[in-house]
């Protein structure tokens, strides 16, 4: 049903609130920390462990699709929860990840795009574009 998928995406984003809490609390910081990537990571593997075992009835995946579509919007409205005006008052360290991060980033885009090899192109859409 519809509502186990949707119920999946809740356990998914509880357990990665609580395991943002955790590390922030490791870190010593008063906040959630990458709580949102913890959520999507384990509903990513999650999701992906049922269709392998063959227990994601398609209706369950309808409610997993419902949410991913809105999942801009909502990762948006917990980013605006976050103070992000109190961590770059709090010194230059937060900006130095946020650009090692950024960086990291590109740099691994040409490793990633090796990864699948080269397909042949695909064939043009229309007759006269041959």
């Amino acid at each position: 049903m519809i509502i186990y998928g949707v119920a999946a995406l809740a356990a998914c984003h509880l357990a990665g609130v609580i395991l943002g809490d955790m590390l922030g609390v490791l870190l010593g910081v008063q906040s959630n920390v990458g709580g949102v990537g913890f959520a999507m990571l384990l509903l990513i593997v999650v999701t992906d462990w049922m269709r392998r075992t063959d227990r994601m009835p398609a209706l369950s995946e309808q409610g997993i699709l419902f949410w991913s579509a809105m999942y801009i919007p909502i990762v948006v409205a917990m980013a605006a929860q976050q103070n992000v005006v109190a961590a770059l008052a709090g010194g230059p360290v937060a900006i130095l990840v946020g650009l090692a991060a950024t960086a990291a980033c590109w740099a691994l885009v040409p490793v990633v795009a090796r990864i699948g090899g080269q397909d042949a192109p695909l064939p043009p859409l229309l007759p006269q574009e041959a």
